[in-house]
């Protein structure tokens, strides 16, 4: 397999790459089906990604391979629960890196471009969402330092 990470390009989502977004948020519902029997078959959107793009305490990431957007995730500068040393912290998502690139720190250079960026307003505290049976991501998150931390549990009757 061809290492392609190097011509890579990452820079901030704007609003002309929507369209191309919502393909890759498919993707993530898709990749995300098999660990959640509750997702909706159809209809279903994690983010506005208007909103996320605009917002200025948030920033969207893309990595974008031959003007084709192949990579993604957001950051979000959130209110940290009042229990806790910090007052706010950046959380992660819309992590997603089409198959053909996996393998080639694409989504650890997307972490590190949003966490440099969360860290240039004061931010130290970081966390992300993922599926306690989803090992490939684990493992990747593990490999930038993330650690787990907490276990949604989930009864359905």
């Amino acid at each position: 397999m061809m290492n392609k990470s190097q011509n890579i390009q990452y820079r901030e989502a704007t609003p002309s790459d929507i369209d191309a977004l919502l393909v890759l948020e498919q993707k993530v519902v898709e990749a995300e089906r098999p660990f959640n029997q509750q997702i909706s078959e159809s209809g279903v959107t994690y983010y506005d990604l208007s909103a996320l793009i605009a917002n200025e305490s948030a920033m969207l990431l893309v990595g974008e391979y031959q003007t084709e957007i192949i990579a993604t995730g957001y950051i979000d500068i959130r209110q940290s629960k009042a229990s806790l040393k910090h007052d706010k912290h950046g959380y992660l998502g819309f992590m997603y890196v089409e198959p053909e690139f996996r393998g080639q720190c694409v989504n650890k250079a997307i972490m590190d471009n949003l966490i440099h960026w969360a860290k240039e307003r004061n931010i130290r505290d970081f966390y992300l969402d993922v599926y306690a049976e989803n090992s490939a991501a684990i493992k990747a998150y593990e490999k930038a330092g993330f650690q787990s931390s907490l276990i949604e549990m989930q009864l359905t009757i």
